[in-house]
């Protein structure tokens, strides 16, 4: 149909997150050491403008809240050539135990680095 589907949006969105928790002050590779990770719980995409295949694009992202054993994250896509916000994704994620897979309270280091980046934002 010569727009993008959702697999490309999903897939650019996923994308930004790793992008976004290195903001955060998020290392995968340690995090991997200490078998720990994320799974997102929730996700909610909104379609606002159509792309077309090939589109240019950037991602913004921002921390909603921060709970006990999740946080809210929000992404905007824009069209790179008009501005123009393309879609939204908010999610739930949750810290996990890759070992027990099971979600844990967040984690330490993650709660310092992003209760500051909350704070500005």
């Amino acid at each position: 149909m010569g727009h993008l589907t959702t697999r490309y949006y999903v897939g650019m969105f996923d994308d930004s997150h790793w992008h976004f928790f290195t903001e955060l002050g998020i290392n995968q590779d340690e995090m991997l050491k200490r078998g720990e990770g994320f799974a997102d719980v929730k996700s909610t995409l909104e379609y606002k403008a159509e792309l077309h295949s090939g589109a240019l694009v950037y991602i913004d992202s921002t921390l909603v809240s921060l709970g006990r054993k999740s946080f809210v994250h929000r992404h905007e896509m824009y069209n790179r050539s008009t501005g123009e916000l393309a879609a939204t994704m908010e999610n739930v994620t949750v810290t996990f135990d890759l070992n027990a897979r099971k979600a844990v309270p967040l984690f330490d280091h993650f709660r310092k680095s992003a209760e500051q980046f909350l704070a500005t934002t």
